[in-house]
């Protein structure tokens, strides 16, 4: 088994490419191949580096290809046909791209200030009391904040 742990690093690296970059899921395949080396421990003493090696990495590719297939997959019977369609009104994909791509480009063009009075009150549906307490000033400057924030958004974005 301690021929399997010195190839680690390699592996490490190999999963990382199987698994786009992900290194939480790079680190699960590494663990759960030098598990299996280990409990074939037995069978693999006889094998020469090479052919532990190409074991090593076969295994780890099986469970890459096993974890997108278990990711990708949906049990019978969990969505209805009625949930496989889209809802009546719902736009195009790409229309929602664009609009939250305008939209990040008009919250970026605020003022902190103005950006943070927006979340509380519109995303976290604060009351303006409650917005108030949680930003440290008074209901008077939330509220100036909102409409002046609301209307800059509005001169940014002039299709919604």
């Amino acid at each position: 088994m301690h021929t399997a742990l010195r190839h680690r690093s390699r592996l490490l690296r190999y999963a990382n490419r199987l698994t786009a970059g992900d290194p939480h899921r790079a680190e699960d395949i590494v663990q759960e191949t030098l598990l299996r080396a280990w409990l074939t421990a037995a069978d693999l003493d006889g094998h020469d580096e090479e052919r532990l090696i190409a074991w090593l990495y076969r295994v780890a590719h099986n469970l890459s290809v096993d974890a997108r297939r278990r990711d990708r997959a949906v049990p019978v019977g969990v969505l209805g046909d009625d949930m496989l369609r889209r809802p009546e009104g719902y736009g195009d994909l790409a229309d929602a791209v664009v609009d939250r791509h305008v939209l990040q480009r008009a919250l970026a063009r605020l003022s902190p200030e103005h950006r943070e009075v927006l979340v509380h009150v519109h995303l976290r549906d604060r009351t303006r009391a409650e917005a108030a307490r949680a930003i440290g000033v008074p209901q008077g400057t939330v509220k100036s904040r909102n409409h002046y924030a609301l209307q800059a958004m509005r001169r940014e974005m002039p299709a919604a």
